[in-house]
């Protein structure tokens, strides 16, 4: 099953297939939060890493946004906001929230959600030549990947591997192009991902793999390769 989010009304979306993860819409800031503590890894810009989360929000930011210390940045927004600073982690986005999408999928073995924001103004090309850069910027296709199921950390490792795979293939899908050689972009100069885990007692198999050729794998490549296409075209067809 998959369901789109953020029609532009709905402010909160509690998830179908996993009861009692929501999402919620709060002040320039997306929060999903988890009814436990999950096994978390990811590139985060604050709470990446190897951790253990209850939350993560994804932060918008203008592209003018002074990115000279976004660690200190998201820590006083989440303060703000009242989040637990040591169990939620930030992500920043140049991607006007109602552009998020969510999918979700289950299965007797896992149940998977997916929220995606994408923006594609710098996409680029892994292993191509081009300009980089030493400098932090904002996220713009960043991706929220929770799985209700057990992992092992390799097995979490394979999961993200899986999520970006899916990611490349909806852009080239889509014909997105790297701004500066034009060949097909693999995703963007600042993309993000986290990945949270349940590993709840509750679920009878270890899953020791996430790869395309699992029913896992499946599931997170339907869903993340699923939003982040209907993003692009939300935000395409609102632009055009």
């Amino acid at each position: 099953m998959t369901t789109p989010f953020l029609d532009g009304e709905r402010m909160e979306y509690a998830s179908e297939v996993w009861p009692g993860l929501v999402l919620k819409q709060g002040e320039r800031h997306l929060l999903l939060q988890s009814p436990s503590m999950l096994e978390a890894m990811g590139s985060a810009v604050h709470g990446g890493g190897v951790t253990r989360l209850r939350r993560m929000t994804n932060i918008y930011v203008d592209r003018f946004y002074d990115c000279s210390d976004p660690v200190r940045d998201v820590i006083e927004w989440l303060r703000e906001w009242r989040y637990p600073i040591d169990t939620t982690a930030g992500l920043l986005t140049a991607v006007q929230l109602r552009h998020a999408s969510v999918m979700e999928e289950k299965n007797d073995e896992a149940a998977v959600f997916c929220c995606v924001t994408s923006g594609t103004s710098n996409a680029a090309r892994a292993g191509s030549e081009r300009t980089t850069f030493p400098a932090y910027s904002p996220g713009t296709v960043n991706i929220m990947l929770l799985i209700d199921a057990k992992l092992t950390q390799a097995a979490m490792v394979n999961a993200l591997m899986t999520a970006v795979e899916a990611k490349a293939a909806a852009l080239a899908d889509l014909n997105v192009r790297d701004a500066e050689n034009g060949q097909v972009a693999t995703g963007t100069t600042s993309d993000a991902i986290i990945l949270g885990v349940s590993q709840s007692a509750a679920c009878k198999v270890e899953h020791q793999y996430a790869g395309t050729a699992t029913h896992l794998g499946a599931m997170i490549g339907r869903t993340v390769y699923g939003a982040v296409k209907e993003g692009l075209i939300t935000a395409w067809a609102e632009q055009s």
